[in-house]
């Protein structure tokens, strides 16, 4: 039996390479989100967007490793939006601006069928820093969450096995499993309001 079993291992380690294939690649694209929203219209203080969402950028890295039709592909992702607001407060009202920059960090698994790719995985956001409070208030910032977990799923077009190009949904889990799940005795953070449209293009090596 162990020698069976060692030539079956073999013969996977041996035919492996002939079936998976490992590709880098760079991508850059616009995303429209919806405008985080605060529940501060109490008081003398009030703080209503101008939008309900707003375009902003992203650009990154990405690893694809294949296997037959299937690939799991994992990226590193620096976004970055810009949200307008209309601010009340006791004195003044005027139009402030939040830019949100974070890391993203999607695990896509997906199907390739020929030239068109299905995929959907889940996504972690990390905040860089703090965005700018919108009142002066020290319990503001305690509304940033530093790193919360979603998902992404959309479909994909490549283009002579180089030239990538994906359209996704980006959205939260929070509504469905709550403030937060555990996973191996850790906790991770679950997004809740944001859902995002995203748009890129990408160059494999």
């Amino acid at each position: 039996m162990m020698k069976k079993l060692s030539v079956l291992l073999l013969v996977v380690m041996i035919s492996f390479p002939a079936f998976s294939q490992v590709k880098f690649g760079i991508k850059a694209g616009a995303e429209t989100t919806t405008v985080p929203t605060y529940d501060i219209s109490s008081g003398t203080n009030n703080i209503e967007a101008l939008e309900d969402a707003s375009w902003g950028f992203h650009g990154g890295i990405f690893m694809r490793i294949k296997l037959l039709a299937l690939f799991v592909q994992p990226e590193l992702v620096f976004a970055s939006n810009t949200f307008d607001y209309t601010v009340e407060t006791a004195t003044v009202t005027e139009v402030k601006s939040q830019t949100f920059n974070r890391i993203s960090v999607p695990l896509l698994v997906g199907l390739k069928l020929g030239p068109l790719r299905l995929n959907a995985g889940p996504a972690a956001s990390i905040q860089i820093g703090s965005p700018e409070a919108l009142i002066d208030d020290p319990n503001f910032e305690n509304m940033y969450k530093a790193s919360v977990w979603g998902f992404q799923a959309g479909i994909g077009l490549d283009i002579l096995n180089k030239l990538t190009l994906d359209a996704r949904y980006a959205g939260g889990l929070g509504e469905k499993f709550g403030d937060a799940v555990r996973i191996g005795g850790q906790n991770f953070q679950l997004d809740y309001s944001q859902k995002s449209f995203l748009l890129s293009a990408g160059w494999m090596f």
